[in-house]
């Protein structure tokens, strides 16, 4: 039994877009908690329940209204996925169905990117550009792992005596999601991927920030062939419908990308169920520029490191360390790089802007306040939220919550913005003499997720990386992503991996079939533990 919990959305855009107006009208009817809705299927869920707005953070219009869960909505969803898991119609699908499914969903995703990339920009603001390009390579992540459920093998081990012990991945049940607002489809298919393919129920809880690609998404599937009740979308605040999902005993794995005081709530209550538990928290990743780095090319991958996104990424590059015998070259270029960035800023609709607003007004003033209240350190660049109009298209910046590529030197290592995640175009600088002081000063935060190094020399790169406590190191780039590379953080970033065979494990358990092939003769002559004659019997 399946239901419907009605979201009425709409909206109406107007922006300048390559040199005209583009009138934008959308009406969506959602189904958020199981949300494949096909005849006979549908039952109304009665009793109130609370609504929230989706704005467009750019321009501070409404987008749509959508209904949030209630506790009951918590309850008979779980259990209506429980009911879909038990009932064996994906969880007992065969490998190859799986594959075939996702196979599918890949291609019809394919097809909706344009669209899908509208939706993320209206409802996180961030560039069209960049959602285009993100959102054009989701379908990896479901073809991969509709690879891997094609070529991933069980085995037999090899356990002493006529026996056959064959060990097969198994799902785990109903498993819980939830997903923040900076990356709301990629953060929530990477989570989808592995989860779906091991065979499991799966409950998305997304950012009532940035929902409406989610809820998109959901119907997709069902189109593609997911069968209802196999994923479900429920829509609410994390404080009331997160942890209330989280909670609930029938939940067997509860994944998140959130912060890191979140995650440390979500966990204790996953670990109070025993249930299984993967957090993608905090981030604050240093980028360690060397004195033998090529400045242009380490230039354009600080930018990229520190401002994509606006800067709303967990390893978002926001601690500059650079070498002292490149460090004046390098901060030149870098502030023109920044300097350009602003200046091509623009209505996020606009193809040709660099750079998007943040999620809201009340994160834009938590920004500015941490750069305000800071202790230490001479701001170089930016520092004020945008007020006047685009230079790029005139596009007015006071209606939205922009903040432009900020850079502030010489922050001490015990001022917050040191020390804290910003989660913004906000970059501290700071110059390190010798190796051994930048690994240092890059090791010094309670976070280690994403960390950088430049430099041309390659024994160098190799033992620096070593060095960094951090899941993820890139070296002469940053922030490349791909299904099969494993993605999480060492001390207060988190716990357990996203991508590759590891989240497909993490989303499975084993399960031991043993089987005694010994003739029944046999059987009775060796196995008969109590037996009168209890000499060489076999124990274990």
């Amino acid at each position: 039994m399946f239901r419907e919990m009605r979201a009425t959305c709409r909206r109406l855009y107007s922006s300048k877009m390559m040199g005209r107006t583009a009138m934008i009208s959308y009406r969506a009817h959602y189904a958020p908690f199981a949300p494949h809705v096909s005849a006979g299927t549908v039952t109304e869920l009665t009793g109130s329940r609370e609504e929230f707005n989706v704005t467009n953070p750019a321009t501070g219009l409404h987008i749509c209204t959508v209904d949030a869960a209630n506790s009951d909505d918590v309850k008979r969803t779980v259990i209506d996925a429980h009911g879909a898991f038990e009932s064996g119609v994906w969880s007992r699908a065969s490998a190859h169905h799986r594959s075939k499914v996702l196979t599918r969903l890949a291609r019809a995703l394919e097809e909706r990117v344009p669209a899908l990339a509208e939706l993320e920009t209206l409802q996180t603001g961030r560039a069209i550009r960049e959602m285009g390009a993100q959102l054009s390579r989701l379908p990896e992540w479901l073809d991969y792992y509709a690879a891997l459920l094609r070529t991933h093998q069980s085995f037999v081990a090899p356990t002493q005596g006529k026996l056959l012990n064959y060990v097969q991945r198994v799902p785990l049940g109903v498993v819980a999601q939830i997903t923040p607002f900076n990356h709301p489809l990629l953060i929530a298919i990477k989570k989808f991927a592995p989860a779906l393919a091991a065979g499991n129920s799966v409950i998305v809880k997304p950012s009532e920030l940035a929902p409406i690609s989610v809820l998109e998404f959901a119907q997709i599937a069902l189109d593609a062939g997911v069968p209802s009740g196999v994923l479900s979308v429920l829509p609410g605040p994390g404080a009331t419908t997160g942890k209330e999902l989280a909670s609930h005993p029938l939940i067997r794995k509860v994944d998140i990308t959130a912060g890191t005081d979140t995650g440390r709530v979500l966990g204790s209550i996953a670990g109070g169920n025993l249930a299984a538990f993967t957090a993608e928290l905090g981030g604050k990743a240093p980028i360690i520029v060397f004195d033998d780095a090529d400045v242009p090319s380490t230039v354009n991958g600080a930018a990229f490191a520190s401002f994509i996104a606006s800067g709303q990424t967990c390893v978002s590059g926001t601690r500059l360390l650079v070498q002292s015998g490149v460090y004046d070259t390098f901060v030149s270029q870098f502030l023109e790089k920044a300097k350009s960035i602003t200046r091509r800023m623009g209505d996020p609709m606009n193809p040709k802007s660099t750079m998007g607003s943040v999620i809201s007004s009340r994160h834009l003033q938590r920004i500015h306040s941490m750069i305000e209240q800071r202790s230490s350190g001479t701001i170089l660049i930016g520092g004020e939220p945008l007020k006047d109009r685009s230079s790029l298209d005139g596009f007015d910046f006071s209606r939205g919550s922009f903040y432009p590529p900020t850079v502030i030197a010489d922050v001490s290592l015990d001022d917050t913005l040191w020390k804290e995640e910003v989660f913004g175009p906000v970059v501290v600088l700071n110059k390190f003499e010798m190796e051994r002081e930048g690994v240092v000063c890059a090791n010094n935060s309670k976070y280690g997720l994403g960390a950088g190094i430049w430099t041309q020399n390659l024994s160098r790169a190799h033992q620096v990386a070593a060095q960094l406590q951090s899941g993820l190191v890139w070296v002469n780039t940053h922030h490349r992503n791909d299904p099969s590379s494993p993605w999480g953080g060492m001390k207060e970033s988190g716990i357990g991996r996203e991508n590759g065979v590891e989240a497909f494990e993490a989303y499975s358990q084993s399960k031991s079939t043993i089987v005694n092939i010994a003739p029944a003769k046999e059987t009775r002559e060796h196995d008969d533990w109590f037996g009168d004659e209890a000499e060489n019997k076999r124990y274990g």
